[in-house]
C-alpha cells in the first residue's frame, strides 16, 4: 500500500534528528500528564505496509512515557474462538480507560489489508467491514475518545532495501516473516485494498492521515509533531518534589555475600 517514489531519499541529518526528537519527546510527557490529569483516552493507530517504520515511530512515541499511562497494543492472530467473535470485539477490549494512552501497532485494519489480499477472509466478511468501520469509529469518537490514525507509505524501492538489511542482519532478520516476503510479490494488490480502504474509511471524525516514510527519521519527527499539533492539551503544573532526609542509623549490618547467590562480574572481563 504506497506509491512508488523514485530518486534517492534526503535523509535528516542525525543531529537535528536528535535535537527535535528530544524536544517532542518532553512535550509528549506533557501530553502524558495532561491525558492522565484530564482523564482523556487517546487512541492512536499506526498502519502501513510491512517494513514502513511504524515500529520505529511507535518506539520513540513511548521510549519516555509512563508505560502505564501509554500502552502499546500489538495483537497476535486471532485464536480459534476470537475467529469466531464479533470482528471488533478483540479490539474493543484494547482501548483504553481515563487517563490512558494506546497505540496499535496495526488494528482492527487488519482485514483490510493482509486478511484482504491473502484471502484470510470471505467476501462477505470484507465487505461487511468496510461498512462497520466507520460506524464503529464514529461510535468512539462520540464516546470521547481521541482517534488518530497514521498510514506510512512507503516506496518499493526503500521497502525491499529494507527488507535485505533486515536479511543480511542477524539481530534483525526475525523480523522478516513469510507475510513479509509475499508482500513484495503483491504489491499492486496491497496498493489497491489500501485505496479501497481509505475509500471507505477516511472520515471527518476520525481522517487518515499519510507519513512519508522513506526516511525514518523525517517520518518519526513528521507523526510526533501532527499527533501533538492535534490534541488540545495543556502543561499541567507540577508540584515540586523535594527528597526526604535520610533517618539516622539504627544498627543495620548488611548480610555477609557468602549467604548470597551474586550474578557473575561479567563486566570485568572486558577489555577496550
Amino acid at each position: 500500500m504506497g506509491e512508488a517514489r523514485m530518486g534517492k531519499v534526503k535523509r535528516l541529518p542525525r543531529k537535528i534528528y536528535d535535537q527535535e526528537l528530544y524536544r517532542l519527546q518532553s512535550e509528549l510527557v506533557d501530553l502524558q500528564e495532561w491525558v492522565r490529569t484530564e482523564g482523556a483516552r487517546v487512541v492512536v493507530v499506526f498502519e502501513g505496509r510491512d517494513a514502513a517504520g511504524k515500529g520505529g515511530a511507535i518506539k520513540r512515541v513511548t521510549e519516555r512515557l509512563n508505560p502505564r499511562v501509554a500502552r502499546i497494543a500489538a495483537l497476535p492472530k486471532p485464536t480459534e474462538r476470537e475467529r469466531t467473535e464479533w470482528y471488533f470485539q478483540r479490539y474493543v477490549a484494547h482501548l483504553p480507560a481515563a487517563g490512558e494512552i494506546v497505540l496499535f501497532d496495526r488494528s482492527w485494519y487488519n482485514r483490510a489489508g493482509v486478511e484482504r489480499v491473502m484471502g484470510f477472509c470471505t467476501q462477505q466478511e470484507y465487505t461487511r467491514f468496510l461498512h462497520q468501520c466507520p460506524i464503529f469509529e464514529r461510535m468512539l469518537v462520540e464516546e470521547g475518545i481521541l482517534l488518530r490514525k497514521y498510514w506510512f507509505s512507503v516506496s518499493d524501492r526503500e521497502q525491499q532495501r529494507r527488507f535485505q538489511s533486515r536479511l543480511d542482519d542477524p539481530m534483525r532478520r526475525w523480523k522478516l516473516s513469510p507475510m513479509d516476503l509475499e508482500s513484495i510479490t503483491r504489491w499492486e494488490d496491497y496498493s489497491r485494498a489500501k485505496d479501497e480502504m481509505m475509500v471507505h474509511t477516511d472520515l471527518p471524525e476520525a481522517p487518515w492521515h499519510v507519513v512519508e516514510s522513506d526516511d525514518k527519521r523525517s517520518a518519526r519527527i513528521n507523526m510526533i509533531a501532527h499527533l501533538l499539533s492535534s490534541i488540545p492539551y495543556t502543561t499541567v503544573k507540577q508540584e515540586r518534589i523535594k527528597l526526604p532526609e535520610r533517618p539516622p542509623p539504627k544498627g543495620y549490618e548488611r548480610s555477609p555475600r557468602d549467604v548470597q547467590t551474586y550474578v557473575p562480574d561479567h563486566s570485568a572481563t572486558l577489555t577496550g
